[in-house]
């Protein structure tokens, strides 16, 4: 009989409208403050590794499937957490006609459906501004230097991204989303330190963290800039058609890269391959408030609580997951989650 290796497991978090999301290997919890101050909490299972195909286990298919469904689980966290923070507005009754019309439409499936659409909305904006439109200004410059318009894309994608970050840094709803972010950071931090999870303690710890999802987007931007110096193509349509298309399979070797790897390890490498992200983590995290740091604590404690029921399974019902464990290279208990979320 075989034994579960005991590897450490690797939580990941992800702001959300007043509040945090804690993400473990088999759950993941929100807590959110209520308008009333207190703290509503939602707890979630997530679904099973072994229910997977094997094609869905190499390394890069696999990167890209835990990168949908964190952000999937990221998206219907957030829609949750806006429900929760804004119950109040909710019990406001509608007075346009077509706020009338909406409501008497769609009843109570009405928040989500508006979540849904939004998220379509920021997906293409994003899409279009930090993708498409660096290809477009690429190709403006493509003919006078070669080769280098990769390079050149790649660089004016991570001037719009900071740029984008600070400014939307500068209004005070984000300053708060950026609270709750380091918030979540301090205590995933703290708990990594093997402190007890007290607001002290996680006060304490540092607002940066090397698996957040600021870092995996710039290893997304590098990685882009080193395929399309690869990959060249004349037309500016077909570079707008192979940026979307090569998006998936991007951003699955960055989740290798920068949570699976990176996340993991502490070395001279790694150092080279963080240090930008943490620094621009700098823009994406603020001090929070004892408040907030209740808000972190309480997410991470229940989602330690939630896992506690794998921890107490007999040795038979740990060896039936095994298997499963190893083909997945441990995929599970790194439980980073990139998409959050600057």
């Amino acid at each position: 009989m075989k034994k579960v290796k005991d590897d450490p497991i690797f939580y990941g978090g992800q702001a959300l409208m007043e509040g945090v999301m804690m993400r473990g290997r088999t759950a993941y919890s929100l807590a959110v403050r209520r308008p009333d101050g207190g703290i509503e909490i939602i707890d979630k299972p997530l679904s099973v590794a072994s229910k997977r195909s094997r094609i869905l286990k190499l390394p890069i298919i696999r990167g890209v499937m835990a990168f949908c469904s964190s952000m999937a689980v990221g998206f219907k966290a957030l829609a949750q957490s806006a429900d929760i923070a804004m119950q109040d507005d909710d019990e406001t009754p509608p007075t346009s006609k077509f706020e009338i019309f909406l409501t008497e439409k769609f009843g109570d499936r009405l928040n989500d459906i508006l979540m849904t659409f939004s998220m379509i909305v920021a997906v293409i904006f994003a899409l279009g501004l930090f993708m498409l439109l660096p290809t477009w200004i690429g190709s403006l410059i493509g003919p006078g230097v070669g080769p280098w318009v990769g390079v050149i894309e790649g660089l004016v994608r991570i001037a719009i991204f900071v740029l984008y970050v600070f400014l939307i840094s500068r209004s005070k709803d984000i300053q708060r989303f950026f609270q709750y972010h380091g918030a979540e950071h301090k205590a995933i931090n703290c708990h990594e330190q093997a402190l007890p999870l007290t607001t002290e303690n996680v006060a304490g710890c540092s607002c940066l963290h090397k698996r957040c999802g600021t870092s995996f987007l710039l290893v997304v931007m590098i990685i882009s800039m080193i395929l399309f110096m690869i990959i060249r193509l004349e037309s500016v349509w077909l570079r707008f058609g192979s940026r979307i298309v090569l998006l998936p399979l991007i951003a699955g070797l960055a989740y290798v890269i920068s949570v699976k790897w990176a996340g993991k390890r502490d070395n001279f490498l790694v150092k080279a391959i963080i240090v930008p992200g943490m620094a621009l983590q700098r823009m994406t995290t603020a001090e929070p408030d004892e408040q907030q740091i209740e808000v972190a604590v309480t997410a991470l404690k229940q989602v330690l609580k939630q896992e506690e029921g794998y921890e107490e399974l007999s040795h038979e019902e740990k060896d039936l997951e095994v298997q499963d464990l190893e083909d997945n290279d441990r995929e599970d208990k790194d439980c980073g989650s990139p998409p959050q979320a600057l």
